[in-house]
């Protein structure tokens, strides 16, 4: 008799979390940014709350951001020290504009097109 897999042994098997989103950052000087995320998973959330130390959403929003966030070759381009800065320095219409695509709240960049780069 053929050994049945446990259904969370299929339901991991069944998601990519190696498939990223690709985000355009563009400035109105005209220049760009790509940033790249994977999915976020329930760890990665615990984590960044961890390291936010707070449960305060526009803090761990900026943790998620510095801790998810991808170059194109796969290099983080923020580190944990940098939540403060990007709070204190960039509009906050930019921090918002990535984390709700990181979040999955915008839809500016399907699948396909990270693929595809």
């Amino acid at each position: 008799m053929p050994a049945t897999k446990r259904l969370v042994d299929e339901l991991v098997e069944a998601f990519d979390l190696n498939q990223r989103r690709k985000f355009v950052l563009k400035h109105s000087s005209g220049k760009s940014w790509d940033l790249y995320f994977k999915p976020i998973t329930r760890a990665d959330r615990k984590r960044a709350q961890n390291l936010a130390n707070s449960e305060e959403a526009l803090d761990l929003s900026t943790h998620m951001l510095c801790q998810m966030a991808e170059l194109e070759d796969g290099t983080k381009p923020f580190a944990g020290a940098d939540v403060a800065k990007l709070q204190r320095e960039l509009p906050e219409s930019v921090l918002n504009e990535v984390e709700l695509f990181l979040f999955g709240l915008s839809e500016d960049v399907s699948l396909e097109d990270a693929k595809n780069d």
